[in-house]
């Protein structure tokens, strides 16, 4: 990759954080519901400080070297027959992708509520499928091109981290129980997102904005993909989202499948 040749130009070094928590891996209600979208336990956010400057055209370095770093290593883990072990060969390359990440408030979602996805109370319409018996217009439109609503929100907005959040919310793991209306999804994708981004105020024009860097990475040893998972699944996914002030990056994956399983 690129990022290979830019190693000798700049290093990065890790150490955890172990002090750092989330309240979203404590709070009862959000553990409630994480536990009812079959994520509980497979949700995970751990924080690292780094010790230079990062800069976004640096991130498959960043990404590289965090995943080959001796403090981050034994910290990662990935799972096999339901149990979490620690990852087996080194990472020799990785996969990165740049999210945007500009949203400061939750107005993305307005239109979600008045395309006809949801009904004046919040309920989610359901839908006939050929496939899944137990569908909804909410998920229809997270996913299927050809919804009707795909477009309600526009590609730009559904690019956005703040989207990919709820997305990954409301689609759920493995044995996920939907909700009926939208309000836990919304709640719990504020929450998480708060806490996973970071903004600053500008002095003179007091404007708000976020200055975290979102990358959606893959990481893979000498046979292939190996962490957040073995196999691609739209619901196995790690960001690494990079506080570039504080030098500060919480690694934030989940691994889809079955059972509850704390880290």
């Amino acid at each position: 990759m690129s990022g290979e040749k830019c190693v000798f130009e700049q290093a990065f070094s890790f150490s955890p954080l172990p002090a750092k928590s989330f309240s979203f891996q404590q709070d009862k209600d959000t553990l409630t519901l994480l536990m009812k979208w079959s994520m509980l336990g497979r949700l995970s956010a751990q924080t690292y400080s780094f010790d230079s400057n990062f800069h976004p055209y640096s991130c498959e370095t960043f990404a590289l070297h965090f995943f080959k770093d001796p403090e981050v290593i034994p910290s990662l883990r990935n799972m096999k027959a339901r149990v979490w072990v620690p990852l087996e060969n080194p990472v020799v390359s990785v996969s990165v992708e740049l999210v945007p990440c500009t949203k400061i408030s939750m107005e993305l979602f307005d239109p979600i509520y008045s395309c006809g996805i949801l009904r004046p109370s919040g309920h989610v319409v359901k839908c006939i499928h050929d496939i899944y018996p137990d569908y909804d217009e909410l998920r229809q439109m997270l996913q299927e091109v050809d919804s009707e609503h795909y477009y309600a929100v526009e590609k730009m907005e559904r690019e956005e981290f703040l989207f990919c959040l709820f997305k990954h919310l409301c689609l759920g793991g493995e044995l996920c129980q939907y909700e009926d209306t939208i309000d836990p999804y919304i709640s719990t994708t504020k929450k998480i997102y708060k806490e996973l981004i970071s903004v600053q105020k500008d002095a003179e024009t007091k404007k708000i904005s976020v200055v975290s860097t979102v990358l959606k990475v893959s990481a893979y040893d000498e046979s292939g993909l190996c962490f957040p998972g073995t196999r691609e699944e739209e619901q196995t996914f790690a960001y690494l989202i990079v506080d570039p002030v504080k030098r500060n990056v919480t690694l934030f994956y989940h691994i889809y499948g079955v059972g509850n399983f704390i880290l």
